[in-house]
């Protein structure tokens, strides 16, 4: 089986958790209600440590370095995290756009990967499905809630956002070099079947927001061969400042 095909897939799949989960606990004490301070936190809490699974899977059997400094010590080419990831929070409609977006794909992902012919990630894919379904329903209880149940106000702004996060959103699925051998070894179903069961997950999802997802868009692409935004880099000088003091140190 090819090793490099299961450390690209991984690398991806865990620097997207790792970065959005710094995005999310962005929101902590600046959300529009308690429940949403919590909320954000929750689910920002369930991706790291998504990404620190997913981290530890290549530690133990791709000889790659521990979690820790898989996460804290690559510099900025080295991550093969999305744009749409590394996008600031902007206003709160963005954020639950870009919650909804992501986690549709995630959860089209971690299904697929429950088949997966790697062990390891066959059975991580089997708790983190479960626990996408809670992250899910919260996305799509505001679509509907903000696009459909709200005012004219609400339903445009959030038009709006869906429209600004489309291309960034479908930018998750840019191919990898390994798309044959993944495919081929029965790792993953590669990132166009992935893409195809995306768009018909958000599609019936929005159906009673009265959101309508954009046609035509071409998708953002670079950040899985390590071309970025000019807001990661310091988006991981903040993350990593407390790390790079002592990386001895231990917790």
């Amino acid at each position: 089986m090819n090793t490099e095909a299961i450390k690209d897939l991984c690398y991806r799949m865990a620097d997207d958790e790792l970065i959005l989960a710094h995005r999310h606990s962005e929101w902590t004490g600046l959300g529009p209600l308690l429940e949403e301070d919590i909320a954000f936190s929750s689910i920002a809490q369930d991706k790291l440590g998504h990404a620190q699974a997913l981290y530890t899977i290549m530690h133990e059997h791709c000889g790659e370095p521990n979690a820790d400094t898989i996460a804290f010590t690559r510099e900025e080419n080295a991550m093969r995290c999305s744009h749409f990831v590394e996008l600031p929070n902007g206003e709160y409609d963005f954020s639950l756009v870009r919650h909804f977006l992501f986690d549709a794909a995630e959860y089209i992902r971690w299904t697929a990967l429950i088949q997966s012919t790697v062990e390891p990630l066959a059975k991580l894919a089997q708790k983190i499905r479960g626990e996408l379904k809670y992250h899910l329903y919260h996305a799509q209880t505001w679509m509907v809630q903000l696009g459909a149940k709200g005012n004219e106000e609400s339903h445009l702004r959030m038009q709006s956002a869906l429209h600004e996060a489309w291309p960034f959103a479908v930018g998750l699925f840019e191919p990898g070099k390994h798309e044959d051998s993944l495919i081929a070894d029965g790792i993953f179903i590669g990132e166009h079947a992935a893409q195809e069961r995306w768009l018909e997950l958000v599609a019936e999802l929005l159906q009673p927001s009265t959101l309508v997802t954009p046609h035509g868009v071409e998708p953002v692409y670079g950040g899985r061969k390590g071309y970025h935004t000019v807001y990661l880099k310091p988006l991981l000088d903040e993350m990593t400042e407390v790390y790079r003091v002592d990386p001895s140190a231990e917790w």
